[in-house]
C-alpha cells in the first residue's frame, strides 16, 4: 500500500470512528437491564436548559405496519413532554425514546400533556395506555385537550378501567397518588389552547373531509416553531399557519399509490388527505424549514417514492420520518 493510500485509509477510518462516537452520544442512556419505576420531583436544570426537541413516537396509519406505531409526535419542551396524537404503539415508543435519549419526561406516568387532532382510532388508540400506565404513580393530573368527543371517550375509558381502579385502591397495594387516572379534558375550539412561559400552542382547523372540526397544530418556543397538520386535505389555513415555520410535519399520501385504488376511495382520499404532489406545492409557498412527512399512505408502492413525489414539486429539503426519529 503506498504512502498515500495508507494516509487516505486512516482518514476514512478516523472519520468512520468519528461518525461512531457521535451516534453513540445520541443514545447514551441505555435502558435499564429490568423495568423500573421512575419518579422525579421536577425537571432538572439540564432538562431546563436544552433546545426543544420533536420526537416522532409514530408514524401509521389505520393500515396494521409492523414498522410503524399509530400517528404520534412528542415535543420535548424545558422538561415536559407534549404529546400530539397518541396512536397505538405510541406509549411503548415513548418509553424506548425516554431512553434512547435520555429524555425523563418521556416516561409514560412523567407526560404532562396530550393534543388530539381528530377522533379517529388511528390517532387516539394509546389514550388509555398513557392514562393508565402506572397511574398511581402520576405526580398530577394529565392534561387532555381534543375536539368535541374528547370528554365521551374519557368517560368510556375510565368506566372500562374502573375495576383496575378500583381492586388497586383496596387493596394492601401503597398507592402514592389515589387520583392520578383522573385526566382533565378541554374540548378545544380555533386558537390558543395552551400558553407556559414562551411556549404556546395554537389549533387551527384543517380540511379532513366530514370530519368535523379536525385540527392542526402550531407549537412556537424561544427557540422552534412546530406545524403538525394532523389529518388533512390541502388546507389554506394550513398553509398559512405554516408559513416560515422551522419544521412542517404533515401527513402525506402516495400519488402513485392513490392511483391504484378504486374511483369511491380515490374520491375520499382526495377529500381527506394530502397527495404527495400536492403537498409540494405546499411546502413550496410554505418554505418550512424542514418538511417531515408522517402518516403516509401508501398502497403497496415503495416508502422511498413518496418522497421524490414530493421532490416532483417541491425543491426544499424534505425527510420521511421513521417511528423515534429526533428533530
Amino acid at each position: 500500500m503506498s504512502a498515500g493510500h495508507s494516509m487516505l485509509f486512516v482518514a476514512i477510518f478516523s472519520s468512520l470512528v468519528s461518525a461512531c462516537d457521535s451516534g453513540n452520544k445520541e443514545s447514551m442512556a441505555k435502558p435499564p437491564a429490568s423495568a423500573v419505576v421512575e419518579t422525579r420531583d421536577g425537571p432538572s436544570k439540564d432538562e431546563l436548559a436544552a433546545a426543544t426537541q420533536v420526537v416522532i413516537l409514530g408514524t401509521g396509519t389505520p393500515i396494521p405496519d409492523a414498522n410503524r406505531a399509530g400517528a404520534s409526535i412528542a415535543v420535548i419542551h424545558k422538561g415536559q413532554a407534549y404529546v400530539f396524537d397518541i396512536g397505538a404503539g405510541a406509549v411503548r415508543n415513548a418509553t424506548r425514546a425516554r431512553y434512547r435519549y435520555d429524555i425523563p419526561s418521556l416516561y409514560p406516568s412523567q407526560i404532562c400533556c396530550v393534543f388530539v387532532t381528530h377522533m379517529h382510532g388511528d390517532h387516539t388508540m394509546d389514550y388509555s395506555e398513557l392514562v393508565y400506565t402506572l397511574w398511581w404513580r402520576r405526580p398530577g393530573q394529565l392534561q387532555a385537550f381534543g375536539p368535541p368527543g374528547m370528554r365521551e371517550m374519557t368517560s368510556g375509558m375510565t368506566a372500562m378501567m374502573a375495576p383496575d381502579v378500583r381492586t388497586r385502591t383496596s387493596s394492601a397495594q401503597p398507592v402514592p397518588n389515589p387520583e392520578g387516572y383522573k385526566v382533565s379534558v378541554s374540548e378545544i375550539e380555533d386558537g390558543f389552547v395552551f400558553e407556559k412561559g414562551d411556549l404556546r400552542i395554537e389549533a387551527f382547523e384543517v380540511n379532513h373531509g366530514d370530519i368535523r372540526p379536525a385540527f392542526g397544530y402550531r407549537i412556537t418556543t424561544g427557540d422552534k416553531s412546530i406545524v403538525i397538520s394532523g389529518d388533512t386535505a390541502y388546507s389554506d389555513r394550513l398553509l398559512e399557519m405554516a408559513r416560515g415555520v422551522d419544521i412542517l410535519i404533515h401527513e402525506v399520501i402516495s400519488d402513485s399509490g392513490l392511483a391504484k385504488n378504486s374511483p369511491g376511495f380515490q374520491a375520499y382520499h382526495r377529500k381527506s388527505h394530502t397527495p404527495a404532489s400536492e403537498l409540494g406545492r405546499l411546502a413550496s409557498e410554505a418554505r418550512p424549514g424542514l418538511l417531515v412527512l408522517y402518516h403516509g399512505l401508501y398502497y403497496g408502492v415503495p416508502e422511498n417514492i413518496i418522497v421524490d413525489e414530493v421532490r416532483s414539486t417541491y425543491d426544499g429539503p424534505v425527510v420521511l420520518a421513521n417511528d423515534l426519529d429526533i428533530f
